[in-house]
């Protein structure tokens, strides 16, 4: 059975919630969280970006707060910082399954 689209976040997506958990930011102050957080690891080019900042919004887990010329500024709302908060869960547990390592 096919997972629906949000239920597990992207890499990318996963870090974009994490940078907005942080406070309001726009596209390119999201990008460089992510280039900052991940010492260059994660990169997020424009198309990436906005692609997920739009699925986002339409799921409701970002909302636009300010927008000043062609620059938008999106605050995660209590659906999205809930979404974060479940993939870190998710992730945690994975890592623990990781490291205890062996054979079942």
């Amino acid at each position: 059975m096919p997972k629906k689209s949000m239920e597990v976040l992207t890499e990318t997506m996963f870090y974009v919630l994490m940078a907005l958990n942080g406070g309001d930011k726009c596209g390119t102050d999201i990008a460089a969280f992510v280039s900052k957080r991940t010492h260059g690891r994660v990169t997020l080019g424009p198309a990436t970006l906005y692609t997920i900042l739009s699925k986002f919004e339409s799921e409701q887990y970002i909302r636009e707060v300010a927008v000043e010329g062609r620059k938008r500024t999106y605050a995660l709302t209590p659906r999205g910082a809930g979404a974060f908060y479940e993939e870190l869960t998710r992730l945690r547990l994975c890592v623990a399954d990781a490291e205890k390592g062996g054979d079942l």
